[in-house]
């Protein structure tokens, strides 16, 4: 998933010399594609990556130059030849990578302060930044709808700005450079997402495994149970959310929509029989279940429902014991979340 929801939990000031890095261009294949960033903070310390580290060594220096200079800057890497050495050991990723190097000073601050807020409360955010390469600047403006906007943008490009990221943030586009004829220069678009929310129902021993993959994969993990000594932080550190409550209590608090996905891990059959219920009749993105077919009909008692139920949930790699059953289940759910076909429920 996206690194900018760790990036932005980074940045807790404008005075510590922090660099954001992001692929605005790709040609060819790369590690990373448009929209991936990278924060160089002046503590020295990374998050993210642009690379398999082919880049990350030059563009610390490049960093350097742009905290002496305290402008934004362009830096295109080509690394599409098999026997080019220039970055190290032949790396022949076939890619022509341009990445954007930008200071974090307060107006930055600021508009990702927003940025943050925004995507913690669920909402996608469309950006444009207009690149005036000549000397050294860039323009950003940010939409949340077509009421809600912010950024540093200049007046005079608004209206045609704001045309440009409505078909961006409405129509799925993806990530890159564009040339808008009306401003004569390029821009780069980009939305960023909320985490993808994922439900998990029960908190046994297996559940522990499969929690922290799916933080780490960048969900925001929900762990809920009506047993108050296994749901807790001591055993789910990286649970962004503990709920302790019976189904019938927790279920209608939840909000569900059609871009969340749930887990049913109870073990036992009549909370999952209750879960299921609950929540039989709203369109997830991912429903999973542990058992087999035979089980999730006795679940149902034969009904037949619209509901995809993934059982038994995860991918068919072989998985055995908790951590690989854990690794097949959050395997199954970034390939779904991949899926670029909006299904009926989510138009």
């Amino acid at each position: 998933m996206e690194s900018i929801h760790e990036i932005l939990n980074e940045i807790t000031s404008a005075k510590e010399g922090d660099v954001l890095a992001t692929i605005i261009h790709v040609e060819g294949s790369a590690y990373r594609k448009e929209g991936a960033s990278m924060l160089f903070k002046g503590n020295g310390k990374e998050v993210g990556l642009l690379s398999a580290g082919c880049l990350e060594a030059d563009l610390s220096y490049r960093v350097q130059e742009t905290r002496v200079r305290k402008t934004p800057q362009t830096v295109t890497y080509d690394m599409s030849a098999e026997d080019d050495l220039t970055w190290g050991n032949g790396a022949g990723c076939n890619g022509i990578i341009t990445v954007l190097l930008e200071p974090i000073d307060e107006s930055m601050f600021n508009l990702l302060t927003k940025l943050k807020r925004f995507l913690l409360n669920g909402m996608s955010v469309s950006m444009m930044k207009i690149l005036f390469d000549d000397r050294n600047e860039v323009e950003t403006l940010f939409l949340v709808d077509e009421q809600t906007f912010f950024g540093n943008c200049n007046e005079r490009n608004l209206d045609q700005v704001k045309s440009a990221l409505n078909e961006l943030h409405y129509t799925n586009q993806k990530s890159g450079l564009r040339m808008i004829k009306p401003l004569k220069t390029n821009t780069y678009l980009h939305t960023f997402y909320p985490k993808p929310r994922l439900f998990v129902f029960g908190a046994g021993k297996d559940a522990i495994p499969l929690v922290k993959l799916a933080s780490l994969a960048g969900f925001f993990v929900t762990i809920t149970d009506w047993r108050a000594d296994l749901c807790s932080k001591e055993y789910f550190p990286d649970a962004d959310q503990i709920l302790v409550g019976f189904p019938s209590e927790i279920i209608p608090r939840l909000q569900l929509t059609a871009s969340d996905s749930a887990i049913i891990i109870t073990h036992q059959f009549q909370k999952d029989k209750e879960i299921v219920n609950h929540i039989l009749n709203i369109h997830l993105k991912y429903l999973g279940v542990l058992g087999g077919k035979k089980r999730i009909q006795r679940l149902l008692e034969g009904k037949k429902v619209d509901t995809e139920i993934n059982s038994p949930a995860g991918l068919q790699i072989g998985a055995e014991g908790p951590e690989e059953i854990a690794i097949s289940i959050v395997g199954e759910l970034i390939q779904r979340q991949r899926i670029k076909k909006i299904s009926k429920y989510e138009e």
